[in-house]
Parts: C-alpha cells; structure tokens; sequence
C-alpha cells in the first residue's frame, strides 16, 4: 500500500508519500506545495489543487490521507483553512483515492504516543520511525505523520476483518464463529 499523506494550509500544505508492507514503513517521498500570499485566494487553490494532483501522478499512491481542519479562535483562518482542504480533497479524489481523515489528536497519538505532542516531538519520531537521514521540515513532517497515522490504522481494520471476517458496504462486520 502507497500511502500520501497531506497536511493541508492555505500558504503550505505538506505532503508526504510512504510504501506500507505489512508492519514495515518505507519512506518514498515529502515536500511541500506553496501558494503566493498575494495572489486571490481562487488562485492559490487552484496552485494546491494542481500541485497535489501532480504529487498523485507522480508517486501514484493508491490510498490517501488527510488531516481534519480544527476549529481555530479566528474564524476566518478556519474558513480559508477549510477551503485549502478542500482543495486538497478535491484532487485526491479526482484522482480516484480513497481518502481517510484523522484529527490532529489521532495523528499525534499514532506517531508519538500521546495526542498532546509539539511539532518537535512529531519531526522526531517521523524520522525515528522512517529511519531517515535528516529530519524533514514541519510541514512535510506532519504530512507523514499523517501517512503513518493511516498505516497504523489500516492494520488495525484489516486484521479485525481477517479471516472469518466479513465486510458490508465498506463496514467491517463481527467474526463468524470458529
């Protein structure tokens, strides 16, 4: 499974791309797409929908996912906040990805142990996890963070819907009995 992960903002958005084996974590790719503070807003969400669609076609991942936008003490930052992911979901899907949202909590829990962790802590452990040979900028970070996040978690569902297990309408439905 070839996992991108997306940390979406309206100036930066990080993005992140990972190879999951089993329990083994491969690192593939991160970097950041940025939009011009002084361009209209139709544009720079234009300039992160191309951008994210041409991380899509040239890693080719074959899930996604996205962090949840959490609601900030200015409400205007949250709405532009919100639009830049939407752009992102928006290319994602275009692009024929299946797309999983976690919070930032659910991130953070998965990547360092605890929902309450610094960006530090987050940098940290990615390049821990990821056995990588420098540390990635915080944006990239959090982008991968989020890729192993879904790793983590499609583990999870996948070894509840193992064998005997059943799925309906993308649900996982109880073990039968052995």
């Amino acid at each position: 499974m070839r996992i991108l992960g997306i940390d979406p903002g309206l100036r930066i958005t990080g993005f992140g791309v990972l190879e999951a084996v089993g329990a083994n974590l491969q690192y593939v790719a991160s970097g950041r797409i940025t939009s011009n503070e002084r361009d209209p807003l139709p544009s720079r969400i234009a300039t992160l929908f191309e951008g994210i669609r041409e991380v899509v076609e040239t890693w080719q991942p074959t899930h996604a996912a996205v962090e949840i936008v959490f609601v900030n003490v200015n409400p205007q930052s949250t709405l532009l906040l919100g639009q830049a992911r939407g752009a992102a979901l928006s290319a994602l899907t275009a692009g024929g990805l299946p797309v999983a949202e976690y919070t930032a909590l659910q991130v953070k829990q998965a990547v360092v142990g605890h929902g309450k962790a610094n960006k530090e802590q987050v940098q940290f452990m990615v390049t821990r996890l990821l056995a990588l040979a420098a540390t990635p900028g915080t944006d990239a970070a959090d982008a991968l963070a989020c890729a192993i996040c879904h790793a983590h978690a499609a583990r999870g569902i996948g070894a509840l819907a193992g064998p005997g297990g059943r799925r309906r309408g993308g649900r996982i439905i109880a073990r039968r009995p052995a």
